[in-house]
């Protein structure tokens, strides 16, 4: 019953406010996304995980690579959103993981999605992982900025003002849960508030050598 329930409130297709009625996509079950989750659930587990969980720009850190010594995974899925995370998060937490690093939300401002329904969402991916696996240290990544200039067509709609304020409210999420938020939005902004160009592919998605920035960071400040 429980599932059943779950499965409902994301097939809603309105988000509906007092001054607002958005119709908002909750897709996320696509051809990658299917084939990915079938790998990860075919994959043993090990014990003290460090599970990189999110989109594209999750999936594509070589994790492995930049983090030896641990058991890190990448749990990345290209154009994941939030409602994808919450239907795959008992593959994530079936191991127990140690910690888990999630960034995710681009992809949901990317829809038009409203802030609250994000934040929501958010809300009941934390509630899951303090109920199935409480000794997990969950970590909130802040949204990384866009170089606008770069951005193709497809992501007119995003903007650095809309993800500021985003992140203000993730890192008031954390504070409230009593989480780990991870301010990883100045390692990549340069003065302008903009994703720096050099850093990046498409004004989104980051060059390999930038995610050496992101695993040095996380390893000076957040025990990784």
């Amino acid at each position: 019953m429980k599932r059943f329930f779950i499965g409902l409130l994301l097939a809603l297709p309105f988000y509906v406010s007092a001054q607002q009625q958005v119709e908002i996509d909750s897709s996320y079950a696509n051809g990658h996304y299917l084939q990915r989750l079938e790998f990860f659930k075919k994959m043993p587990d090990k014990k003290n995980e460090i599970v990189f969980l999110g989109n594209s720009i999750t999936e594509g850190g070589k994790w492995q690579e930049l983090v030896p010594s641990k058991n890190v995974i990448n749990r990345g899925i290209s154009g994941d959103v939030t409602y994808g995370i919450i239907a795959r998060m008992d593959e994530v937490l079936a191991s127990k993981p140690a910690k888990v690093f999630m960034l995710i939300g681009i992809n949901d401002m990317k829809r038009g999605t409203p802030q609250e329904v994000i934040l929501n969402n958010y809300k009941k991916i934390i509630s899951m992982v303090k109920k199935q696996s409480p000794t997990t240290k969950l970590y909130l990544e802040s949204i990384l900025p866009v170089n606008k200039a770069m951005l193709p067509a497809s992501y007119a709609r995003l903007s650095n003002a809309a993800i500021l304020e985003m992140n203000v409210q993730l890192r008031a999420i954390a504070n409230e849960q009593q989480l780990t938020y991870v301010n990883l939005h100045d390692v990549f902004a340069g003065k302008d508030g903009e994703l720096k160009k050099e850093l990046s592919i498409d004004g989104l998605h980051l060059k390999s050598a930038a995610y050496i920035l992101w695993a040095d960071y996380l390893k000076k400040n957040h025990e990784l």
